[in-house]
């Protein structure tokens, strides 16, 4: 099934349809009164894609806990904004040309003109996090921002004193599963029910968004070119090591073309794919998805604990979309 209609046909959407639009309208708002280009290479960011998923926790989760409705927009508005400038910085560090069949904001401006718009993206996020009125929530955000940049270095600079396999879960959460605990535990913190609530809003968010970022690498395996709009097992080819190569690697500790590239030299087109190719076959798939979804079923247990209400359905359903998706 092709992401984009997987994704209309998502029930968990359903509850805070509304507040996603108040979200859109909160996050293009917020360059008023600034330079015009910088509102171009937003309005441009955000209507380039993105399935809005981090939002939709954030707005669940807050409904879920009572909190107040104002404040949570001004918080899902903040958490995309934070991870849509993540990901400009990105694209600059990679020199990525296309994200999600666009064109990155770095294929069209110069790199200077890039990294400032994507500081001046984290600063409107930050802007819209202080709007929440909660000391306690701006030290969260300001935390996970540093843990996000953090993981960046570390994925620069690598070392894998504790293994392959400890050093990727440490780089997914920094990347990745951070952002949905924030999308959590935020809320929580704007509720009347937060002393009750916080840990088991972290362990939620932690659960789907580990889970998030396994099946992301999944995909960066099975999915399409033409649908992803970079190469096949992209990661591998610029020597990022995710789980199914840790997998194989498990499995196959003399194959010598995933030595070449563990060593970052450099490796022959054909020898990668069929390196590619060997992963792909190798049963380092289904074990990685198997992961994820043991990561979903541990936020799904947190989940339990929480209110019953349609937020907390849309939740569960949200859950088990992670795992299920397609490209």
């Amino acid at each position: 099934m092709d992401g984009d209609n997987q994704l209309t046909t998502a029930t968990f959407y359903t509850p805070v349809q509304n507040s996603i639009l108040q979200v859109e309208t909160r996050m293009r708002d917020v360059t008023n009164g600034h330079h015009p280009d910088l509102g171009a290479a937003l309005e441009h960011l955000l209507s380039s894609g993105g399935k809005r998923v981090r939002p939709a926790v954030a707005l669940l989760t807050g409904a879920m806990l009572g909190a107040d409705n104002e404040k949570i927009i001004s918080l899902a508005a903040s958490i995309e904004l934070l991870h849509t400038a993540t990901l400009v910085h990105d694209d600059l560090i990679d020199g990525a040309l296309l994200r999600r069949g666009f064109p990155t904001l770095n294929a069209q401006w110069t790199p200077g003109a890039t990294v400032l718009t994507g500081d001046f993206i984290f600063a409107c996020a930050a802007k819209l996090a202080a709007q929440t009125d909660s000391v306690e929530l701006m030290h969260l955000f300001a935390e996970t921002l540093a843990t996000i940049v953090n993981g960046e270095i570390t994925q620069m600079f690598p070392r894998q004193d504790d293994g392959y396999y400890d050093e990727y879960l440490k780089r997914i959460y920094a990347k990745t599963g951070s952002l949905f605990v924030l999308a959590t535990t935020a809320p929580a913190i704007l509720s009347s029910i937060r002393e009750s609530t916080f840990d088991t809003a972290q362990r939620f968010g932690y659960g789907i968004g580990m889970a998030f970022q396994i099946t992301d690498d999944v995909l960066d395996f099975t999915g399409k070119q033409s649908s992803v709009g970079k190469p096949v097992a992209s990661d591998l080819r610029q020597g990022l090591v995710t789980l199914p190569t840790i997998y194989y690697r498990e499995k196959n500790p003399d194959d010598q073309n995933l030595d070449i590239i563990l060593c970052g030299k450099n490796i022959k087109n054909e020898n990668l794919n069929q390196l590619v190719g060997a992963i792909q076959s190798s049963g380092a798939i289904e074990r990685s998805m198997n992961k994820a979804r043991q990561f979903v079923n541990q936020a799904l247990e947190a989940l339990d604990e929480l209110p019953l209400t349609a937020e907390r359905r849309a939740l569960e359903d949200l859950a088990n979309y992670i795992v299920d998706r397609r490209i």
